[in-house]
């Protein structure tokens, strides 16, 4: 499949008939009305969703609406020290300062609700949900973010745990002269951009998205963003479409890693379109890693894409890795869910 084909189908789309057209707004319940086995339900997170995924599968088995299972899940993950790409475990940006950022969207009402920059509590993917239903609005970010989540209840908390605030103080003595470090932060801190890396070199948001028992498909996302990163940087995580995007009549997906990438190739979007216009989930996945591979210039570096469908299926796949990563999946017929290999692509 390539974006030649992809293109000449989104024409096609233009020219359906209206009974055509009728018959893409069914609604979820009429899609999935003749699927009733439990294994119609589903879950997806990648590697860092250990510390919450058994939660979020035993939420969903007592029939808890999708994106409320899946927050269970991202709460337990934000709170985990041993997670260094996200929560209170995660890397401060060049300033010393934690930066949260995370998302959801409802597939069956494509509500999105996504916060960036926030800097007084890790707990993105549950203040996203209420920027979902307590808002007119799509994202929030910065002092707006951390203001809605004292509105909710949400303690403000010292997010830079002790240990990442001895790192980064150490490296910034190591990059910077005696005398750029008595003037630091008032120094360019754009020429450090390309000089400093957290030490593990994390740039994994924790992904989840899942197939509930009403057959809604949902996702979310919560990270800390890229360590050391330029003060206010948005990732992938917080931006529907690029991050994750889902859409209960086809599927989810979400990305990990270098989240610039997906943000300029639509990747999440991507994929969903793809399998609206008739593309399986593989050949959706095949189409968004051949959008990403034609970036030639601009950052370039590993992306991984987790994606579900909704006839149940799954596809992980890392791109520009040198070796595979953990993912975790789940449905009602296993006893516990499992971890499992990326495809190399």
């Amino acid at each position: 499949m390539n974006r030649r084909k992809f293109l000449q189908s989104t024409a096609a789309i233009a020219t359906v008939s209206i009974a055509a057209g009728a018959a893409f707004n069914k609604t979820v319940a009429q899609i999935n009305q003749n699927n009733n086995s439990e294994d119609n339900m589903i879950l997806l997170t990648n590697g860092t969703g250990w510390a919450g995924v058994n939660k979020t599968a035993e939420e969903l088995t007592k029939g808890i609406y999708g994106i409320d299972a899946m927050i269970e899940g991202i709460n337990m993950v934000e709170l985990e020290p041993k997670i260094r790409s996200v929560g209170y475990g995660g890397w401060p940006n060049i300033l010393g300062v934690m930066e949260f950022d995370g998302g959801v969207m409802d597939g069956t009402t494509r509500r999105v609700g996504s916060v960036g920059a926030l800097k007084h509590t890790y707990h993105a993917a549950q203040l996203a949900k209420a920027v979902m239903t307590e808002l007119n609005h799509v994202m929030v970010t910065g002092d707006g973010a951390d203001r809605l989540a004292a509105e909710i209840g949400l303690p403000k908390v010292d997010t830079l745990m002790e240990n990442s605030k001895e790192v980064w103080l150490q490296k910034i003595k190591d990059l910077l002269s005696p005398e750029e470090f008595e003037k630091f932060p008032d120094i360019p801190l754009a020429p450090l951009n390309s000089l400093i890396t957290d030490p593990e070199k994390v740039r994994d948001t924790t992904v989840f998205m899942c197939k509930d028992n009403n057959q809604g498909i949902h996702a979310a996302t919560s990270t800390s963003g890229w360590g050391w990163k330029y003060p206010g940087r948005l990732g992938d995580s917080p931006i529907a479409g690029a991050g994750f995007y889902a859409d209960s009549r086809y599927g989810a997906a979400a990305c990990t890693h270098t989240g610039e990438m997906a943000i300029r190739a639509s990747t999440s979007r991507t994929i969903i379109l793809a399998m609206k216009l008739g593309y399986s989930l593989d050949d959706a996945v095949k189409l968004a890693i051949e959008e990403v591979s034609e970036l030639e210039t601009g950052f370039i570096g590993p992306l991984v894409i987790h994606a579900i469908d909704n006839k149940g299926g799954h596809k992980v796949v890392s791109y520009n890795l040198d070796k595979p990563g953990n993912y975790w999946f789940w449905k009602p017929s296993m006893s516990k869910p499992e971890q499992r290999e990326s495809e190399m692509v």
